[in-house]
């Protein structure tokens, strides 16, 4: 009945922020609940000409007004970030501009895909998102002023406590000792600085797949944005290519991600540096994103009872140990995962040999990269 009563009034105030618009509605309106994300935000589509997306977004869990001012920004610099049809803050509803329903895990799934030219599409996408000029925009109400929070030590190492918060004791039962607490602070500080000396520029904060919307012959639709901060150039960007739901060969990704450097330096974001400095910062960002992203996938079946998320532990725990195996100030730590924690995960129900996460067939991969 809860539902029943929520759908019933984001319904009619739909209806009722449409009446002299552009958009047109049949006889009898309606709303089609969509799958949601790993937010408390639900989704629902309006049968409207075209067709938009009618939101809600609890005011006690969701940043409406972030994510408008956010959008409406975005827009004006070219990003295809949604339009914001109409806006009630009091309820958290939202009526948005409806991209469809192909994320760009979708389509590069399928064997007629062209992975470079997606990925292509993509990384200019980000350029234009970092190149943004100012980190203080105008607020949803027009009036203040909206400015970007600093990706700082502090929150960097807030996201990666949810490592030894919820992934080791709550989903594994595991108790750090002392020493293994210094352990881990002791990598956390080393990534906490190699982010702060990169560049700082607009970050999304969650640019992968799932929140790229696929729509042929035009730039990508750009959603999910409304925790963007300021932070290290290679966090988007190693969110898009070592993405928690799709794998692609380490050399592949290797070129993309040397090709956005490229592509930042001669844009003006960042000065020449060489390729081995660009991919230390990448990995290391990408390993600070995949400690934190195993608490939280944690957290949401824990807590919020999404149990989705844990088939995607592995492919996270591969880029983990990917990436500390790889450089020797992690040899510690690579081989206390190894011993300690990897066990435990190899006794879980959702595990399934790391080494092999995320593969797919040689025939798929070699069409999408063709």
């Amino acid at each position: 009945m809860a539902d029943e009563k929520l759908e019933q009034g984001l319904l009619a105030w739909s209806v009722e922020q449409l009446a002299g618009k552009s958009w047109s509605l049949p006889a009898t309106p309606n709303l089609q609940p969509l799958n949601g994300d790993a937010g408390f935000r639900r989704y629902y589509r309006l049968n409207s000409e075209p067709s938009l997306l009618a939101v809600y977004a609890p005011v006690e869990h969701e940043d409406s007004k972030t994510f408008v001012a956010i959008a409406r920004y975005l827009r004006s610099q070219g990003i295809q970030a949604p339009e914001v049809v109409a806006e009630d803050f009091d309820r958290g509803y939202l009526l948005v501009e409806d991209f469809g329903d192909q994320l760009f895990s979708d389509q590069l799934m399928l064997d007629d895909g062209s992975a470079n030219g997606l990925y292509s599409q993509a990384m200019t996408t980000l350029l234009r998102l970092q190149l943004c000029p100012v980190m203080t925009i105008p607020a949803a109400d027009g009036e203040s002023m909206l400015t970007l929070p600093n990706y700082d030590q502090s929150r960097l190492r807030e996201e990666m406590s949810l490592f030894h918060e919820w992934f080791l004791p709550q989903l594994l039962g595991y108790s750090l000792s002392d020493d293994e607490r210094m352990l881990l602070d002791a990598v956390y500080l080393q990534l906490e600085g190699a982010a702060l000396q990169q560049p700082q520029v607009w970050v999304h904060r969650d640019y992968h797949s799932r929140n790229l919307i696929y729509r042929e012959g035009q730039p990508p639709g750009v959603i999910d944005f409304q925790d963007a901060v300021r932070g290290p150039i290679t966090y988007d960007l190693v969110s898009l290519l070592r993405d928690c739901y799709l794998r692609w060969p380490p050399e592949q990704v290797r070129q993309w991600a040397l090709a956005y450097g490229d592509m930042a330096v001669e844009s003006g974001l960042m000065a020449p540096v060489t390729q081995n400095g660009f991919m230390r910062w990448f990995d290391w960002m990408g390993l600070q994103r995949h400690l934190k992203v195993l608490g939280i996938f944690s957290r949401l079946y824990l807590r919020d009872g999404k149990a989705g998320y844990l088939q995607d532990i592995p492919l996270v725990i591969r880029y983990t140990l990917e990436v500390a195996s790889s450089y020797p100030e992690f040899a510690d730590f690579t081989y206390w995962f190894r011993e300690k924690i990897l066990p435990l995960c190899e006794q879980q129900d959702w595990y399934e040999d790391f080494q092999i996460a995320g593969e797919r067939p040689l025939d798929e991969l070699a069409g999408q990269l063709s």
